[in-house]
């Protein structure tokens, strides 16, 4: 069941319209690599980026079977980010957003992953992109404090902060957005927030960067995972709008943005300045490919 899972996310996937066969074949390969190569492969991202991918890896196997495997978001960086803004990366897992944001679009970026494990996958693929004076990497927890918590480290990309039944867990340094971010040149343009429902913490953490009007865009993961550790989600949505944020939809080929009522079930876009946006968006070319 979980392979025709994954084979109908991909033939549906909006880059794999009219070549459904190839996208196909494209996981057979991968499948067929993965029980006769152990070794980590090198394949092209975009025009301008590669990425180390190997077995286990959901996201970046999912942009080896896809091109952009969140399509709507990745899509929203490569059109909006521009060379002289800054990014960052919450729970940057292996880099995807990481590369596109410094490798394909230029963009200073600051990269935040706890688990040192994947940490190293991420530096890995800075390196082959030959990136380390764009992205500065910080192998730590985002969140409300300074300190240390709990993690696991065996879940890919839901890695998280340990609750009180998860095992093979281990500690992490943890910081606040406000301590990294907060000098007057750090502000980022976007910020992508990815913490299997730590959100709430990392955006008290960060408040002095998220109020600053020079970050017009946030995407972040509203999935209710945030019960698992007493939030409520609705009250990070009530505060976007309430600091000038309004969610919204993405149409890459339109290139246009469409308000929505409320947040999703997986990642949503906020934005501030709508204008703003809207004008970066028409006017950056940039291919998706």
């Amino acid at each position: 069941m979980k392979v025709i899972s994954v084979l109908k996310s991909i033939t549906s996937h909006p880059l794999n319209k009219g070549h459904k066969l190839k996208a196909i074949l494209r996981f057979v390969r991968w499948q067929i690599n993965t029980k006769l190569n152990p070794y980590p492969v090198i394949y092209p991202f975009t025009e301008k980026t590669k990425l180390i991918v190997q077995k286990g890896m959901t996201g970046a196997t999912g942009n080896l079977y896809c091109g952009l495997h969140e399509y709507y978001d990745m899509s929203f960086l490569l059109h909006f980010l521009r060379r002289e803004d800054t990014f960052a990366d919450v729970g940057a897992n292996i880099g995807s957003y990481t590369i596109l944001a410094a490798g394909h679009v230029g963009a200073k970026t600051f990269s935040f992953e706890p688990v040192p494990s994947t940490f190293d996958h991420l530096m890995d693929n800075i390196m082959i992109n030959r990136l380390e004076n764009r992205v500065s990497a910080f192998n730590i927890a985002v969140g409300s404090q300074k300190g240390t918590v709990g993690f696991t480290k065996s879940l890919d990309t839901t890695n998280h902060v340990a609750c009180e039944n998860d095992t093979d867990t281990i500690h992490v340094p943890v910081d606040t957005l406000d301590n990294i971010l907060g000098s007057h040149e750090h502000i980022p343009a976007l910020m992508k927030i990815d913490v299997e429902g730590f959100e709430t913490e990392v955006i008290a953490g960060g408040k002095n960067v998220l109020t600053d009007r020079r970050l017009k865009a946030i995407i972040i993961e509203l999935n209710g995972l945030g019960k698992q550790y007493g939030y409520d989600e609705q009250n990070i949505h009530t505060m976007l709008l309430d600091w000038g944020f309004k969610p919204c939809e993405y149409n890459p080929e339109k290139r246009s943005l469409a308000s929505v009522d409320t947040y999703g079930t997986h990642n949503t876009l906020y934005i501030r300045d709508e204008d703003f946006v809207k004008n970066r968006l028409t006017s950056n070319l940039v291919n998706l490919k």
